[in-house]
């Protein structure tokens, strides 16, 4: 499984899902959830994402790096599971804490 979207700040209020406009939110077959990055915003663990698998709670992540334009490397990928997500389920990435300033990256592996 591969997720990787990039959104403007000014998209990205508190509560709004950022993995709403991405294509692969929902796929028809069973995938595998192993790491998240966070990365932009104006200053490092400035945003905080609630990450679901439905309404499963998989935790809450912080950005890693500030500013959009960082290259994603393996130490700013964040271990997780590996989670199971059956085919059909939705992954919902909801802002806690906004970015201020710079746009922000979010990757799932």
């Amino acid at each position: 499984m591969y997720i990787k979207t990039y959104e403007a700040t000014a998209t990205l209020l508190v509560g709004v899902d950022a993995l709403r406009n991405e294509q692969r939110n929902v796929a028809s077959k069973p995938r595998v959830l192993r790491s998240v990055a966070i990365v932009g915003g104006n200053a490092i663990n400035e945003v905080s994402v609630d990450l679901y698998i439905e309404d499963f709670y998989v935790g809450n992540f912080r950005n890693s790096l500030n500013g959009a334009v960082q290259i994603i490397g393996s130490e700013h990928r964040i271990p997780v599971g590996p989670h199971f997500i059956p085919a059909g389920s939705k992954l919902s990435a909801i802002i806690r804490i906004a970015p201020t300033v710079s746009p922000l990256i979010i990757e799932l592996l």
